[in-house]
């Protein structure tokens, strides 16, 4: 009888030690299988989940822009590194902060535009490494640094050009000019510096290379790079602006309009011919003409230095504030997150970024007839004869000048066809 219950005691026991085995092996493949289908949150595997966060499908077509958006700018920046480089008359000490720009947003399109269009192709995912990531972050904060911060630097030499015209020149020596190129480009890569040491890491893994998403290095590096520039040239435009809004209020001449708009000078010849003083106010009105030519000339400078310096500034802000407004808010948005913003804006908002390199180029040489002509010849390859052209154009506007009849005659002669 006892031996009897002690064989089913003993089958009991084996019974439910395999069925403890049974239920230890499935939970140890259900947690085998857990473990290779869920990311592992460790800290030192962050990365990896934060750029599967921002990884999505790219477009060809956006990669096709890119590329266009590339060779433009590479070609434009080059024309005006040549232009000034080669032309004598564009070896001005001003013109070294044009170079300087143009070195910039070449920089951009050689070394930072290629590998981001080829990301986008592939898919948004980094196939470059994780130690040319950080060496591609850092050349990209450093030229779009450097090419902001140049867009300020001319606006405040175009400021001190406009409001001190006599001793400035004087003072814009080349070293002068070589020691700000200087400064720009090494204020420009002291920004890099954070991640490269330690502070502010970049998210850096096998499958995604972003800048770091740090608050305070995001905060510092955006002032820097942006807000800072943005309101300085903002404040040197509105000051130009009112220079050559109060330098038009001083063109009335004894009452008459304003000497530059040769229609409104009618006016005086009807004065005078009803008052029948036409010689006495011919001789006198052709006089002041003489003696305000001067002032005519830095009024017309300021005026195109106003349009010239609103130009830059509106299609700096339309190009660069969405992004950066982007990079600000989005630490504190996305938190704890390392993005929270759909791939296709980022990459728009930076490719907008990218396309003032293009701009910039052009907007000076529209209102540079000595670029222009210049681009004109390189384009056409008229090498030999630049220089001479150039200063032959120049004499002869010196000469027309020179030699212009005077004004109030000309509408004299108007006023007797009619």
């Amino acid at each position: 009888m006892r031996s009897s219950l002690t064989k089913d005691l003993m089958k009991e026991l084996a019974r439910t030690s395999m069925t403890t085995a049974g239920m230890d092996l499935r939970l140890l493949r259900a947690h085998q299988t857990t473990t290779a289908t869920l990311p592992i949150l460790s800290p030192t595997e962050n990365d990896t989940t934060c750029g599967m966060q921002i990884l999505s499908h790219g477009n060809v077509e956006k990669v096709l822009i890119g590329g266009v958006l590339t060779v433009l700018t590479i070609c434009g920046n080059l024309l005006v590194v040549i232009s000034v480089c080669f032309v004598k008359k564009l070896k001005q000490p001003s013109n070294y902060l044009i170079v300087s720009l143009a070195v910039a947003d070449l920089s951009i399109a050689v070394a930072v535009m290629p590998f981001v269009s080829i990301t986008d192709l592939i898919g948004g995912q980094w196939i470059f490494g994780q130690v040319f990531c950080n060496v591609f972050i850092a050349m990209d904060v450093m030229c779009c640094t450097a090419s902001i911060m140049t867009l300020c630097v001319i606006s405040i030499d175009r400021y001190l050009g406009i409001t001190k015209p006599l001793t400035y020149p004087v003072r814009q020596s080349g070293r002068c000019m070589a020691k700000i190129v200087l400064s720009v480009w090494l204020l420009s890569a002291s920004i890099t510096l954070p991640p490269l040491f330690g502070w502010a890491q970049n998210v850096n893994d096998d499958k995604v290379c972003l800048i770091s998403q740090d608050v305070g290095y995001t905060i510092y590096s955006t002032a820097v790079a942006f807000y800072i520039p943005m309101s300085v040239m903002l404040m040197m435009y509105y000051n130009i602006y009112r220079a050559a809004k109060v330098s038009a209020a001083k063109h009335t001449i004894q009452g008459f309009p304003k000497v530059e708009d040769e229609r409104n000078s009618v006016d005086c010849v009807a004065a005078a011919l009803k008052l029948q003083k036409e010689v006495e106010e011919c001789a006198s009105f052709s006089r002041l003409l003489k003696n305000d030519r001067k002032n005519i000339s830095i009024f017309k400078r300021e005026q195109k230095a106003a349009a010239t310096l609103g130009i830059v500034v509106g299609a700096f802000s339309v190009c660069w504030l969405p992004f950066f407004l982007l990079s600000t808010a989005r630490p504190f948005i996305c938190e704890p997150e390392c993005s929270c913003v759909p791939l296709w804006v980022e990459r728009f908002l930076l490719w907008l970024g990218y396309a003032n390199s293009l701009i910039n180029p052009f907007i000076y040489a529209f209102f540079n007839r000595d670029l222009r002509t210049t681009y004109r010849n390189i384009l056409l390859c008229r090498y030999r004869n630049i220089n001479r052209k150039l200063s032959a154009a120049s004499m002869h506007e010196a000469l027309k000048l020179a030699e212009r009849p005077d004004l109030f005659r000309a509408h004299c002669q108007k006023l007797n066809v009619r």
